[in-house]
This record gives C-alpha cells, sequence and structure tokens, in this order.
C-alpha cells in the first residue's frame, strides 16, 4: 500500500483550517434545515397512528354491528321457540307438562328482554366509537394538511441546499483524507465536543476564536510560525493566525464561488 505523502505543519494547518471552512458551511445548511427533518418525521408517525387508530376503530364497530346481527337471531330463534311452546300447551294432557312448557316460554322472554339489552349497549358502544372516528378523522385531516406543508418547506429548502451541501460533502472528504488518521481523529474528537462544531480557529484580537481569553505575545508568535500545532489551553481548540485564516477563507470562496 503506498504511503501517504509527508507534508508540512503549515499544509497541515492549511488543510484543518480548510476542513473547519466547508465543515462550517455543511453545519450553516444543516442549521437552516433546523428542526424541519424532524418535525416532517414526528407528523409522519403521528398520521400514522391516527390511521391505525381509525382501522382499529372501524374493526371494533364491524364487530359490534356483528354482535348486534347475533342476538337479532337469537331474539328470533327464541321467538319461534316460543311459539312451539304455545302450540305444545294446546295439546298437553296434565298440568305438569303445561308448566313446564311454560318455564320454557318464561325462559325464553327473559332471553329476548337480555339480548335486547345487549343490543342497546352495542349501540351505545356503536355511537360512542362513532364519535371518536369522527373526531379522529378531523384531527387526521388537520395534522395531514399540516405535514403536507412541512414536507413542501423541507422539500424546498433540500432542493436549494442539496447540490451545494454534495459538493461540500465530496470536499471535506477530500481534505479530511490529505490529513493523517491521528491528526483527523483529533480535529473530530475536538468539533464534537466543542460549541457549534468550532475545532479549528483563528487569532482575533490577541485572542481565539470565540474566546476573551488572551493569548501570551510568544504563543501568538509560535502559531505565526506554523511550526507547531497549537491547542488553546481554555478552548480546546486548535489555533492559526489571522493571516492564514483569511488566505484561506479566500481560496475556499474561489472553490465554492
Amino acid at each position: 500500500m503506498a504511503k501517504k505523502k509527508e507534508i508540512s505543519v503549515e499544509q497541515k494547518l492549511r488543510a484543518l483550517y480548510d476542513l473547519q471552512l466547508i465543515d462550517s458551511r455543511i453545519d450553516e445548511i444543516r442549521n437552516v434545515r433546523g428542526e424541519l427533518p424532524l418535525e416532517v418525521e414526528d407528523l409522519e408517525d403521528e398520521v400514522a397512528g391516527l390511521n391505525t387508530r381509525l382501522s382499529n376503530l372501524a374493526v371494533e364497530v364491524t364487530n359490534l354491528e356483528t354482535d348486534i346481527n347475533n342476538k337479532k337471531l337469537a331474539i328470533e330463534e327464541s321467538k319461534e321457540l316460543m311459539k312451539k311452546y304455545d302450540e305444545q300447551q294446546k295439546k298437553v294432557r296434565n298440568n305438569r307438562e303445561f308448566d313446564s312448557l311454560a318455564k320454557e316460554v318464561e325462559y325464553q322472554e327473559l332471553e329476548i328482554q337480555l339480548a335486547e339489552k345487549r343490543i342497546n349497549e352495542y349501540k351505545a358502544k356503536i355511537a360512542q366509537k362513532n364519535e371518536v372516528i369522527d373526531a379522529t378523522k378531523e384531527k387526521l385531516a388537520k395534522q395531514d394538511q399540516h405535514l403536507g406543508h412541512k414536507k413542501a418547506e423541507l422539500d424546498a429548502i433540500l432542493k436549494e441546499t442539496e447540490k451545494e451541501e454534495k459538493l461540500l460533502a465530496k470536499k471535506s472528504e477530500e481534505f479530511s483524507e490529505s490529513l493523517d488518521a491521528h491528526l483527523f481523529a483529533a480535529y473530530t474528537r475536538i468539533r464534537n465536543k466543542v460549541k457549534n462544531g468550532l475545532a479549528v480557529v483563528a487569532i482575533e484580537r490577541g485572542a481565539s476564536g470565540g474566546s476573551y481569553f488572551t493569548i501570551p505575545p510568544q504563543v501568538q508568535l509560535e502559531i505565526a510560525n506554523r511550526k507547531k500545532i497549537t491547542i488553546d489551553e481554555h478552548s480546546g481548540r486548535i489555533l492559526v493566525d489571522a493571516a492564514l485564516a483569511e488566505e484561506e477563507k479566500e481560496k475556499i470562496d474561489k472553490i465554492f464561488s
């Protein structure tokens, strides 16, 4: 395997700052999207949940309607039995047989009353579930519309930034490959740890970018000499001099202009 060409500390610093500029621009693009992707995902989950709820409610209503039909059939069967027992009572030979048939008729009357009671209970449940179905449909229509707006908003942002983000991601990969694995790992570690993802910053007015802690003149001179990689003891970021930063900004701007 070909050995990676050794580069100077200054070249490493330039590559690190270039990588930071590119990654910061990618961060800006993603910040424009903000919480939109998560909002869209949450709305999609909610819409799917509401559709599932409607489907389950529809099944429950169908089952209750089946129960009602079954109870109606049971009532008809009881009425048929009552007719049969009435006819038999006319032909009985003694009181014992008559009383026995009378009890059967009474039992069927109770069965009919119980079935009618259950039918009314099922109808009340259906009415209740239909109210929930109507409310759920109303909420679904509202959230569906909201989702449509959010998707359109996200699609517009993605369409506007997709090309640039792909190009930046490609360049980020190219610049990261120019660094040795140890240095790139250090850059990634700092970037993930610090605020705003700024792992490499320039010295501004005697302090590291975004910091109020002054850097001693001797350290500033060492940074300007570009002979070693310096870490800010306060923020933990890699430091570069202002002149190098300005040169690299111009270079990167030209690449993406």
